[in-house]
């Protein structure tokens, strides 16, 4: 699956809104019965929880926070959500154990 976040001066809620849209084909079908809020650095909040992605900033189990191009990278497959918080290009607040069945899921 190709990820591509355009360059050339995005809005905040392009970026959100191709977030979602990838994130939604991702959670199709998986068993995440949680809520998690991805914080695209800069540009805004996504919202995952059983019924699918959605753009929003509300409080959730569990807070993952990046950049874009690392944002981008985990929804591509081309980075590890695991190597990217052991590297510290992603931060993740609040349950632990949330992170990683969301780390599957992105996988």
């Amino acid at each position: 699956m190709s990820v591509a976040f355009s360059k050339k001066g995005p809005q905040m809620s392009d970026i959100v809104n191709e977030a979602v849209t990838v994130l939604n084909g991702k959670l199709a079908g998986a068993d995440f019965d949680g809520t998690a809020k991805f914080d695209i650095e800069g540009e805004g909040c996504v919202m995952m929880d059983s019924t699918g992605a959605r753009a929003g900033d509300e409080p959730a189990d569990v807070t993952l926070s990046a950049d874009v191009d690392t944002f981008q990278a985990i929804l591509a497959g081309e980075t590890n959500p695991t190597s990217a918080f052991m590297t510290g290009k992603l931060k993740i607040d609040g349950d632990m154990g949330m992170a990683m069945k969301l780390a599957s899921v992105l996988a």
